[in-house]
């Protein structure tokens, strides 16, 4: 039966027409060579609507000159989608991590075909989706045809993560790398605002951060804590030697516990080898994932999302530099939310003071016009900036005014106080 099913990319792909949706494996799992193949077949497509998440590795089908033959709809938008969504020749949909494969499922956003990548089958026959479960394995059993490669480098990660060969409609197989995450350097900000977010999160706690500086560098804070746990969109290979070390043991969790808890991964060829057939991890779907109520099942939860700028009052922008489309919801209110009502639960918002060098402050007066806010000034809990923690929850505007004043880089804080006496919140 499985070789029956097996064709040439060029052959599966034959069964995309025009005026169709299609959905592509996101994070490390996007099948670049089936990808391809569409590509190839540009001048006898139109309007074909390609929806994905971010996407690591190369995106063709984004290019300018496919423009009349594929139009991407972006749920997050990524490095390689950014000029496209920009420029108008993409779409961005926003949408809490949580809701995507609802969108599937309830036919508010049918699909026509899923484009996945697959792990080779068990002697069950039982593929895994490997390092990236959180939307494909929602969409490949929404779709209506589903076109798997079936990569040997795959990893087999085991939960909620896998799907019957006899379910794939056509199989590529194919054998390459999985993309791999370039390391995020730190910068002292980056160090001291790890250090400070490291002594807020107590032993036994679950943490869920993503990828680059600021996860990073509070990891790497972590040592000489105990019985840590990971509940998270995302991980990197920050966690393995945390893992290693006997830190992350997910023995105090109170949901799932022993288990690292994910959506995707996404880091070296070491956190794929790490990744492989280790009973220590589990990968589901996002909306179980980042479900808020399941989140909050965990007892000190802490979550750490990053912005792009957050103003005196409290509001977060994440997903956009004034209207300049930039990233996307993802799942940092869902995180938010979710640790807000867990017992003893932290949510933690985390960016350097300034950017540009220096030159531009990241706590503003008021938010750039057009700027995007992800998690509501009624949301918000902790601040951490270089310079330190603010507490917002409960506060006023007042009160609140102040202590982000107080976490600002000191060469801005009389302009932002300035603005706070003008406008009445001092």
């Amino acid at each position: 039966m499985y070789r029956n099913q097996a064709v040439s990319a060029p052959e599966a792909v034959q069964a995309i027409q025009s005026n169709q949706r299609i959905y592509v494996g996101g994070g490390a799992g996007a099948p670049h060579v089936l990808l391809d193949a569409l590509v190839q077949r540009a001048d006898e497509l139109r309007n074909v609507e390609l929806t994905h998440v971010l996407i690591f590795g190369a995106a063709p089908h984004l290019a300018p000159e496919y423009a009349a033959s594929f139009r991407h709809r972006a749920l997050f938008i990524g490095d390689n989608s950014r000029a496209a969504v920009q420029s108008g020749r993409a779409d961005f949909m926003p949408i809490f991590l949580s809701e995507i494969p609802g969108l599937f499922r309830n036919g508010a956003l049918p699909l026509d075909v899923a484009l996945i990548q697959v792990s080779p089958p068990d002697e069950h026959g039982f593929c895994s989706f490997g390092c990236e479960v959180g939307c494909t394995k929602p969409a490949a059993q929404a779709a209506k045809v589903v076109i798997a490669e079936v990569n040997r480098r795959m990893p087999r990660t085991l939960g909620d993560s896998f799907i019957h060969f006899s379910k794939l409609n056509y199989i590529v197989e194919v054998d390459y790398p999985l993309p791999e995450a370039p390391q995020a350097g730190s910068s002292e900000a980056h160090r001291q605002i790890g250090k400070l977010i490291a002594e807020m999160i107590p032993d036994g706690a679950t943490l869920q951060l993503g990828i680059g500086s600021i996860p990073d560098a509070v990891l790497s804070q972590l040592g000489d804590h105990r019985d840590l746990g990971v509940h998270t969109e995302l991980f990197s290979d920050g966690v393995i030697d945390l893992v290693e070390r006997g830190v992350i043991t997910n023995e105090a969790k109170t949901l799932h516990r022993g288990k690292i808890v994910a959506g995707f991964l996404f880091g070296s060829q070491r956190l794929y080898d790490f990744a492989q057939d280790n009973a220590m991890i589990e990968l589901h779907p996002s909306d179980y994932v980042n479900d808020p109520f399941v989140i909050a099942q965990n007892d000190r939860m802490i979550s750490i999302n990053s912005a792009i700028e957050v103003d005196i009052t409290g509001q977060v922008c994440a997903d956009s530099i004034g209207p300049a489309l930039y990233s996307g919801i993802g799942g940092q209110l869902d995180f938010v939310r979710g640790a807000a009502r867990a017992r003893e639960g932290k949510p933690i918002i985390a960016l350097p003071a300034t950017a540009k060098d220096g030159k531009l402050s990241r706590i503003v007066a008021q938010l750039k016009p057009g700027a995007g806010v992800v998690t509501s000034r009624g949301d918000v809990h902790y601040i951490v900036t270089e310079y330190g923690v603010a507490y917002l929850y409960g506060k006023s505007l007042r009160e609140r005014a102040q202590a982000m004043i107080a976490i600002a880089a000191p060469q801005f804080r009389e302009e932002l106080e300035r603005y706070a006496h003008q406008h009445n919140y001092l």
